[in-house]
């Protein structure tokens, strides 16, 4: 099967969607499959020099929406040599540019939203979401509508997104997410990353992974945090390993100053690679509080690392985290983050070696790489696409 996939941008502090691209293809290409990509990225972006699948980075793209004057006819010139074009996300110029080009063309398109239909954007952005309302009816609407198939990482993703927009009209299929298993060794990885942070060693480390994004929910665990270690006894440590804004940055760390807890919260900034992984494997638990999560590829790769997940129940695997007892679930709020936190703490240290090996055969059972990749592949067939 010859694919390409098109997203607005390959750099990897893009977070899940681009690290999911990648993973996924990487097994295709595995099972014997072609696979390239195309961006609204310049030559010169991040992430661009060394990413790791044949790439076509059409732009620079203008301005946030990323309008690329010749992405679509590129993709109306290029497009007979792919059996399927597979959009991952919706609300920018990728999008609009693929139904422009292959609206009824003979090579079909597929869309990943990945989560930018849940309506909790809509709630949270009145404003935002008045303008995609009036984009709406001329643009995305036509995507989803034409598209073979939106292709939705869990049940929970397909429910929500029916909820965001009237008139709403596609062709639903659930396909799961997922990555392969940590690379590397992890005694190494874990030795390497506690030499980058020395004042890490011989802790217990609770870790948030991922981009640090105000619907993330970082400052419920700042003020849930300073609730909980704020215990005798209590030596935990928490690290926030991730991107963020300077004005989101300054704002949270201020935040923890404000509550006391500065000495016991460690901010580390993007890692990637070695170190990456030597944060999963150094950590006793994962923990993201967030107000909304499509997927949570994070949430994935600490499952693969044995790693337990406490998770908001706005994290839309939510479900199958608690049904194959891989980790703890509870509100997104101040109150259900101290619960998750205090669950945890309480626990016996039998109990968290049994949810330790619960969390790895949920992560083979429904989320390892080549399991995936097998699934996307018999549902493209399903959909009519042609190896």
């Amino acid at each position: 099967m010859r694919l390409l996939r098109v997203i607005h941008s390959v750099n990897p502090a893009g977070g899940g969607p681009v690290e999911g691209l990648k993973q996924v293809s990487a097994a295709l290409l595995a099972m014997g499959h072609r696979v390239e990509v195309a961006s609204l990225d310049s030559p010169d972006a991040p992430g661009v020099a060394d990413f790791p699948l044949p790439l076509h980075a059409l732009g620079p793209g203008h301005g946030s929406y990323g309008y690329t004057p010749g992405y679509a006819p590129w993709l109306t010139t290029h497009a007979h040599a792919f059996d399927a074009v597979v959009v991952e996300g919706v609300w920018q110029y990728h999008s609009f540019g693929t139904w422009r080009s292959l609206s009824g063309h003979d090579t079909p398109y597929f869309v990943y939203p990945h989560g930018m239909l849940d309506p909790w954007f809509k709630r949270q952005y009145p404003l935002k979401h008045l303008k995609k309302w009036l984009y709406w009816p001329w643009a995305e609407y036509r995507v989803l509508r034409d598209a073979r198939a939106l292709l939705f990482t869990c049940e929970r993703e397909r429910e929500l997104a029916r909820d965001s927009f009237s008139y709403y009209r596609c062709h639903e299929r659930v396909v799961s997410f997922g990555t392969a298993p940590p690379p590397g060794e992890p005694t190494r990885q874990r030795e390497q990353f506690l030499a980058a942070h020395p004042c890490l060693r011989d802790r217990r480390l609770l870790l948030f992974f991922g981009r640090v994004h105000e619907k993330k929910g970082v400052d419920l665990l700042l003020r849930a945090w300073a609730q909980v270690s704020a215990a005798a006894g209590y030596d935990d440590h928490l690290v926030i390993a991730g991107p963020a804004a300077p004005a989101l940055l300054a704002e949270l760390q201020g935040l923890a100053a404000g509550l006391g807890v500065t000495q016991r919260v460690t901010w580390t900034g993007l890692l990637q690679g070695e170190l990456k992984w030597g944060a999963m494997h150094a950590a006793d638990v994962f923990v993201l509080p967030s107000h909304q999560e499509n997927f949570g590829v994070a949430v994935v790769e600490a499952l693969a690392c044995g790693v337990p997940v406490l998770i908001s129940d706005q994290v839309n695997i939510y479900r199958e985290i608690a049904q194959d007892g891989a980790g703890l679930v509870a509100a997104d709020t101040v109150a259900g983050t101290v619960d998750l936190l205090n669950r945890w703490r309480e626990l016996s240290e039998p109990a968290r070696e049994v949810m330790r090996a619960r969390a790895v055969a949920c992560f083979q059972k429904r989320y390892e790489i080549r399991r995936v990749a097998a699934q996307f592949v018999e549902t493209l067939r399903e959909s009519g696409v042609a190896a």
